[in-house]
């Protein structure tokens, strides 16, 4: 049994999407609530192989107390953006009745001018409840040739 220690909810998701998606069993991912709770998650743990998912800020804080760990850049939201590309996002929105809620956050005048991806990010981080609805879909959504490297990596870690 592997413990893949995540982040938050979204990440969890995501692997375990993506797990099922590959077949690959034997994997316990568990959300840490933020990257800080890595250290209390691992004492809490018997000694077995733990590994961990982490966006790309938050790196120190996994890499000090775990086996492996698997680093996405910027953050899981941004892998998916581009394994899937940025129109097949806005595309997915669509589909999932959000398009023009998107489009007034573009309006804003802060995000004016930046770039799509980024525009993105910030629909997603912006309404509870985004990261993880989207987290599924997009892992639900991506090739299973054009996984994010870091998801494909640590899933072949397990």
């Amino acid at each position: 049994m592997t413990i893949v220690l995540v982040e938050g909810e979204s990440d969890r998701a995501a692997v375990e999407v993506l797990a099922a998606r590959l077949e690959v069993t034997g994997v316990d991912v568990r959300a840490v609530g933020g990257s800080k709770g890595a250290r209390r998650a691992i004492d809490a743990l018997p000694a077995k192989r733990v590994i961990g998912l982490v966006d790309a800020n938050e790196r120190a804080d996994f890499e000090t107390v775990l086996d492996a760990v698997f680093v996405c850049a910027p953050d899981l939201e941004g892998e998916f953006v581009r394994a899937l590309g940025a129109a097949r996002v806005v595309a997915l929105l669509e589909e999932q009745g959000e398009g023009a809620s998107f489009r007034r956050l573009q309006r804003q005048p802060a995000q004016r001018g930046r770039m799509l991806e980024e525009q993105l990010g910030q629909f997603f981080a912006g309404r509870s409840g985004n990261k993880l609805r989207y987290a599924r879909l997009m892992a639900d959504a991506v090739e299973l040739t054009r996984m994010p490297p870091p998801l494909r990596a640590l899933l072949d870690a397990c």
